[in-house]
């Protein structure tokens, strides 16, 4: 194996917490809550909101598209010496997210606009049963970091049938 062929070392987790919720809407607030807090605890006060906001919509996203009777979502929090990872887990691995441009008199249809726009890294992880669908927030550690989003990264066909393994925003 050369230098060029080597396996990236993953980053050591720093802390985690992963909780699996009913599908129900009654759900998604205290999992928005959980999150929040535990950022502020993990000294990160400055990802509460946006961490927050982006366990929201993918929690919502779960239990509208991926939800199946008798059977737990997953949030799961993964902090590292560079990156906040959320990742939430359904049961619906056949239904893969995509984004698209909703209609303005749509109610539903933006929440992966609202994910690719404050997440730095975005995707989709195919599972044995379900999906992974997760957003990283850069940890910022000076003001030549840049903001906003950057990439997003999908496992397995796209809704045009194509593979796309990363894309540059």
């Amino acid at each position: 194996m050369t230098a060029a062929q080597a396996i990236p070392v993953p980053e050591p987790v720093l802390r985690e917490d992963r909780l699996d919720y009913t599908p129900t809407a009654r759900s998604v607030a205290p999992c928005r809550h959980r999150a929040a807090r535990l950022i502020l605890q993990w000294g990160h006060p400055e990802l509460a909101g946006d961490a927050s906001l982006l366990v929201s919509e993918l929690a919502t996203n779960a239990l509208l598209h991926g939800a199946i009777e008798g059977r737990l979502f997953r949030v799961h929090l993964t902090l590292t010496t560079t990156t906040l990872r959320i990742a939430v887990s359904d049961a619906r691995g056949e239904r893969l997210p995509g984004l698209r441009e909703a209609e303005d008199d749509e109610c539903y249809g933006r929440g992966l606009l609202i994910v690719a726009r404050i997440a730095d890294r975005w995707g989709v992880e195919p599972r044995t049963v379900g999906k992974t669908v997760f957003a990283e927030l850069a940890l910022r550690q000076g003001p030549e970091m840049p903001m906003g989003p950057r990439e997003v990264v999908r496992a397995g066909p796209s809704r045009t049938g194509t593979e796309v393994t990363a894309t540059p925003r």
